[in-house]
């Protein structure tokens, strides 16, 4: 058995949750229901592992259907999903071929779907631990239907970015392991370092990486060519890890990420967790200023309430002056990382920035993200 050193992402509250209305499903077509059973084995997967992680309650809900309640503890420290109440409500249903999943995930109230299809956002690791725990319950030739509510789910989402990124109606099931990480406590940036030690200390190590700026950052990476090898995901500690990129030999870095999360860079903040250094709207605006927009335009650039939709609303009335500020800041964002490193020490590394934006498009590089993007997609040898 494993032992947890934080809390845990929602996938695997979800999974307990499952698992204790398969098992009260269960125990409702043998009569009787057989003592609740407040912790729920589960194996982990990432990390490897079996944990006892705790449910709430579990009961039979009406003929063929139970009802699993678990609440998300993330751990310590700042975290949305905290006391959340997850309900996954099990049933019966025909079983799918041999080799698909045990299993069939429906969102209800307060789950994120993508906008343009409908489909429940849950990432591979959610999928993972369901299947893996689900399967041994479940048995062969059966399968169960899950429908998941999370009834906090829409409010939350409200504080989160997932419409940045086409997630609509709740909280996006996402996550690719089961221990929350702190993007902004030290403990996370140690667990980046050491990465990127173990990184550019392989034999194969040529000193090219990717820098990526979140799980939608790393989700979307290697659709647009971005070889998997390359790829660091980072927190919000990008001020150190660029420094350290370069004492470890690092010598062509791009940082890839939402352009409402890296135009914090181009304002010389270089750690950019919400609660501990904002400023886009003035960095936003500064720049703007600085491409000739003034008087109300620049006011409403500095009211909007994204940088995804001042920029959208700056394309609506002017597009060429659109274009020239997001090259403006993908270039201001390389040169200040430039000029952050060149305060710590001499090192021979080249950065460049690569900007998506909520449609989970490619946006604007600067002048060197564009030649590292270009060269890291299509490698010479």
């Amino acid at each position: 058995m494993v032992k947890a050193s934080s809390g845990y992402t929602l996938p695997v509250w979800v999974a307990a949750a499952a698992c204790a209305a398969v098992r009260a499903l269960d125990r409702g077509e043998e009569g009787p229901a057989a003592p609740f059973e407040g912790l729920q084995a589960l194996e982990l997967l990432e990390p490897p592992g079996v944990q006892q992680v705790p449910v709430e309650a579990a009961a039979p809900i009406g003929p063929g259907r139970a009802l699993g309640i678990s609440r998300c503890d993330p751990g310590a420290g700042l975290d949305l999903t905290r006391g959340l109440a997850v309900w996954v409500v099990a049933s019966w249903i025909q079983p799918s071929p041999a080799d698909a999943a045990c299993f069939v995930l429906e969102p209800g109230e307060g789950v994120g779907v993508h906008g343009a299809s409908g489909d429940l956002c849950a990432s591979a690791y959610a999928r993972a631990v369901l299947e893996a725990n689900l399967r041994p319950l479940v048995g062969a030739g059966r399968a169960v239907r899950l429908r998941l509510v999370l009834p906090e789910g829409r409010a939350l989402a409200l504080r989160t970015s997932n419409a940045a990124f086409g997630v609509v109606d709740g909280l996006a099931l996402i996550g690719t392991q089961a221990e929350v990480q702190r993007s902004a406590a030290p403990d996370q940036l140690q667990a980046c370092l050491a990465a990127l030690a173990a990184r550019t200390a392989t034999a194969g190590f040529a000193g090219d990486l990717v820098l990526v700026i979140g799980e939608n950052g790393l989700d979307l990476a290697p659709s647009l060519g971005l070889p998997g090898e390359l790829l660091l995901k980072a927190g919000n500690w990008l001020g150190p890890v660029l420094v350290a990129a370069g004492e470890a030999g690092v010598c062509r870095l791009l940082l890839f990420g939402y352009h409402g999360k890296l135009i914090k860079l181009a304002g010389g903040i270089f750690h950019t967790h919400h609660h501990l250094a904002d400023g886009r709207a003035e960095v936003l605006t500064a720049l703007a200023a600085l491409e000739g927009l003034s008087g109300a335009a620049l006011a409403r650039l500095h009211a909007a309430a994204t940088v995804e939709a001042a920029l959208s609303e700056l394309a609506a009335s002017d597009p060429a002056l659109a274009q020239r500020l997001e090259r403006r800041i993908a270039t201001a964002i390389e040169q200040r990382s430039m000029a952050y490193l060149a305060r710590y020490g001499s090192f021979p590394m080249i950065v460049g920035a690569a900007l998506f934006d909520r449609r989970r498009q490619l946006r604007v590089c600067g002048p060197q993200g564009q030649k590292l993007l270009e060269a890291f997609r299509h490698p010479l040898g």
